[in-house]
């Protein structure tokens, strides 16, 4: 059968047309709303700008069909439909019963399938950029090495579908369920994932940079090496998780509960000075602050010299780490950075039964000595300049991690 004699019967009032062969003929911007192609071989098939809306496509072959801007709205049954190469980008298929329908290597960019049946779909190597899937019912479907950057899959149940090496790039995936999935090595950036449960998902290797995460159950995730780096995590719930190796710069987790249970402070939030009461000395130090004409006057908040009796702790030089991330934080901020550094230093005295009046001598490296002024402003909340350590302070080339600061020191805390 050919296109004109098909147009013909339709015209007429056909609309069976079972098992026809029509491979390869040209019905662009038909009207066939309503046929019935049931076991038809539509092979290569031109339907560019065509109606099909509430067709029966049944067991049709549309192998290599070219439907861009098409309408299939509405598909009274697209079961078993074979759309495997064809071209569907911008298409209409808002509604219709694709159940078990092939579309492995498709284009669906554009595309429009808001509210459709679409379990046991197969999407293998499909692209889908851009495409509403909103609402859909996806159980079963298989999206293994699909592309849905941009793509909008809000209120989609995703709990059983298959998402090997799937691309969720910029995806909305809001309030999505999907516990204990495995999304290892997965691109999920920009997405967003606001109050998603992930409980027991499996991120490895995943890529969540800039991903909103907000609010998102993240309970014993695995995120072992993943980039979420610039991710949105307010007040996510990462209690039990797995963060070895992430990394988090400029990720904001204003609020977030960490693995360890507690709720994400920035050093900000900490009361600058305000020591924990540290352990009991089982000798005091003494201590005796040099001061002479002879040398040049301090210019900030140290001392010309230190005399100290008891046991010497050298601290190793600290960097802007947080040790729950166990990555650099405010990686262009030279003042938080700072504060990141002088928060791990107090941490590492107070381990060891010291405090900041404790510290004889400090160095201070600088990527920049023109953020001297920055850096000392942040210093001098901890060291009054009465008693204030020693303290060197030079410009380098670099610093690890490419840091803006690091900062080591010696403190005496016992006899």
């Amino acid at each position: 059968m050919d296109a004109e004699e098909l147009l013909e019967k339709y015209a007429a009032g056909e609309r069976k047309f079972h098992s026809v062969n029509l491979r390869g003929v040209d019905l662009k911007g038909a009207n066939l709303s309503g046929i019935d192609f049931y076991n038809a071989d539509l092979t290569g098939v031109d339907l560019n700008d065509a109606n099909l809306s509430k067709a029966n496509l049944n067991n049709t072959n549309l192998t290599r069909a070219s439907l861009i801007n098409a309408n299939l709205s509405e598909l009274v049954n697209g079961s078993s439909l074979n759309l495997t190469w064809s071209d569907l980008s911008s298409a209409n298929l808002g509604k219709a019963n694709l159940h078990n329908a092939n579309f492995s290597n498709a284009n669906l960019d554009n595309a429009n399938l808001r509210d459709a049946n679409l379990q046991s779909t197969n999407f293998t190597e499909a692209s889908l950029i851009d495409a509403n899937l909103a609402r859909t019912n996806l159980t079963s479907a298989n999206f293994t090495n699909a592309n849905l950057t941009d793509c909008d899959l809000s209120q989609t149940n995703l709990n059983n579908v298959i998402l090997k090496n799937t691309n969720f790039q910029r995806a909305k995936i809001r309030g999505v369920n999907l516990p204990n999935k495995d999304l290892s090595a997965m691109n999920l950036g920009e997405a967003d994932l606001g109050a998603a449960n992930l409980n027991g998902v499996n991120f490895r290797k995943a890529c969540l940079q800039g991903t909103n995460l907000e609010r998102a159950d993240l309970q014993k995730t695995d995120l072992m090496n993943a980039n979420l780096n610039g991710a949105n995590l307010k007040k996510a719930d990462l209690t039990g998780a797995n963060i070895y190796g992430a990394t988090f710069k400029n990720a904001d987790l204003t609020g977030a509960i960490m693995p360890d249970g507690e709720v994400y402070t920035t050093s900000t939030d900490l009361e600058f000075g305000k020591q924990p009461a540290p352990l009991e000395k089982v000798i005091s130090m003494t201590r005796k602050v040099i001061r002479t004409d002879k040398a040049p006057a301090p210019v900030g908040p140290y001392n010309q010299a230190i005399v100290a009796s008891g046991q010497m702790l050298f601290v190793a030089g600290q960097i802007a780490i947080d040790p729950r991330l166990g990555d650099v934080v405010y990686t262009e901020d030279v003042v938080k950075q700072t504060e990141q550094v002088m928060a791990n230093l107090e941490a590492i005295l107070t381990a060891a039964g010291a405090t900041f009046q404790d510290v004889v001598k400090t160095g201070v490296f600088l990527a920049d000595m023109n953020d001297f002024a920055a850096v000392n402003a942040v210093y001098a909340k901890y060291f009054s300049e009465d008693t204030a350590p020693a303290r060197a302070c030079v410009e380098v080339s670099r610093l690890p991690k490419n840091v803006l600061v690091e900062i080591d020191c010696i403190a005496v805390i016992s006899g």
